[in-house]
């Protein structure tokens, strides 16, 4: 068990492009490997050779040699990568919830960066920073016309430096500048309130290290203000995933002790494994048990209170594991749209003191044996996004849409000519609603009085009567020949 367990420290399951995954700082040496193509390697010298011999100018051997290594991993499925020295620390950054910057959520309007809100207690907290304020600059350089990545990046920075935002708060029809001191920022993956007198909400946005102690502490303060919640709403519509150990913490909280909660299967022995619903699979020191602490905290509530997971096109990877095994228990009624379909492993390989490679090495599958990848999980009952229908679901990309995807390895989804005409459709409605001005363009905020879902979650709890799509259907998938 000990040697499981060790390699289960290291695998975790990946979101997206830049997805979250546990870090391993050992290089495994492996015994059995095949002979090596020297034929194939020799070519590759050649070219190597040629390359630098006759190319138009110079070029530099290192980069050349990690282009070839970026190709040749990126070549395999969307999910395996090589990181080099910036990438690592970016990977690193993402899968501890923490970086170095100024500590707000932005999004973009009409070229500006806009502050959706300062994260509590950070920097620009502090400075007085306000949701809806508009940066026009960083330090000189004007925001208009950079990308959100090349804004973020110009606001991140080492700690303790300095950097000048200069805000236009429309509110008050006046702009000034802003100095920010950058210090290290831990983001809050996890919102929860109450949101009718009974009635919790609870969304996890990613998994990252800290989730579930956030998770743990907030259920527990949703449970001092009131011990006999009726029902509780998981949200984890367009969580990209993350780490594997905080998805099957999560799944522990609602689920029976020592239950199945995924397991893997790949081509090495030690990626066919079993993670369950215990403590030792997700506790990373002996004191530190979050979801024993919070049953021990609530009686053991979370184990019976009515469940409803809210799941759609966004949720993929460590979210379709939890999705996937409430679902299997009949834990929770699930209800949303067909998730992305991430359905495999990553495990990160550290090459030097500075360099990796996440690679993909298993497939996961929920405790009856399902298989995700490439398909998704299917909700109980289907949700449009609005009342008055979907806005822009058919235009999110699903695993089965990336090039070069991991078959599922028992079937495959269809080219579906109605989602393709759904894809246009989306288009031209995208097209009019940019016409608008910006404050109606938004599909209402997750968690408001204007959540239609959310709604639809909260009625089925109570036994009202429940808005199911009349449009929206399983993805059709056929059997993969051989």
């Amino acid at each position: 068990m000990k040697h499981h367990l060790k390699i289960a420290g290291w695998i975790s399951v990946g979101a997206l492009a830049g997805a979250l995954t546990t870090v391993s700082l050992q290089t495994v040496a492996r015994g059995n490997m095949a002979p090596l193509p020297l034929e194939e390697l020799q070519q590759l010298a050649a070219v190597f050779g040629m390359v630098k011999s006759d190319y138009v100018e110079p070029v530099d051997e290192k980069k050349l040699i990690t282009e070839a290594i970026t190709g040749m991993v990126a070549s395999l499925d969307p999910h395996s990568q090589y990181f080099d020295k910036k990438t690592f620390k970016e990977f690193a950054e993402g899968t501890s919830g923490k970086f170095v910057g100024v500590g707000i959520e932005i999004s973009q309007e009409d070229g500006l960066i806009k502050i959706v809100s300062p994260i509590e207690g950070s920097p620009a907290d502090r400075a007085g920073l306000k949701t809806n304020d508009l940066i026009t600059k960083v330090d000189d350089t004007p925001v208009k016309g950079l990308s959100l990545n090349e804004a973020v990046k110009r606001m991140r920075g080492e700690p303790k430096t300095k950097v000048v935002l200069t805000i236009f708060r429309k509110d008050e029809g006046r702009t000034f500048p802003v100095t920010i001191i950058r210090e290290e920022i831990k983001t809050q993956s996890v919102k929860a309130k109450m949101v009718e007198p009974g009635y919790a909400w609870v969304r996890v946005s990613q998994f990252q290290e800290r989730t579930v102690d956030d998770f743990a502490r907030k259920v527990e303060e949703l449970y001092a203000q009131d011990p006999k919640i009726k029902g509780l709403v998981l949200d984890l519509r367009n969580d990209p995933g993350g780490l594997l150990d905080a998805a099957v913490a999560l799944s522990a909280a609602f689920l029976p002790e020592n239950v199945t909660v995924v397991t893997t299967n790949g081509q090495l022995e030690e990626s066919k494994f079993t993670y369950k619903a215990n403590p030792q699979f997700w506790r990373r020191n002996a004191s530190n048990d979050p979801i024993g602490k919070l049953t021990q905290a609530t009686g053991g509530a979370l184990k019976k209170v009515p469940l409803v997971v809210l799941v759609n096109e966004g949720s993929a990877s460590a979210s379709e594991i939890v999705a996937g095994a409430l679902q299997d228990y009949k834990r929770a009624t699930l209800m949303g749209s067909q998730t992305f379909g991430k359905g495999s492993v990553q495990t990160v390989r550290q090459l030097g003191p500075d360099t990796a490679l996440k690679i993909t090495t298993a497939r996961y599958y929920t405790p009856n044996g399902r298989a995700i990848q490439a398909k998704g999980i299917v909700p109980e009952i289907m949700l449009d996004e609005t009342a008055e229908g979907n806005v822009f679901a058919a235009l999110r990309t699903r695993e089965a849409d990336l090039q070069k995807h991991l078959s599922n390895g028992k079937e495959e989804e269809k080219k579906d000519p109605e989602r393709e005409k759904a894809r246009e459709d989306a288009l031209k409605k995208l097209e009019e609603e940019s016409k608008k001005p910006v404050a109606e363009r938004r599909l209402p905020e997750f968690g408001s009085d204007k959540d239609f879902q959310l709604a639809q979650a909260l009625n089925k709890l109570k036994g009202q009567p429940v808005k199911a799509s009349t449009t929206l259907a399983e993805r059709k998938v056929e059997k993969k020949e051989n």
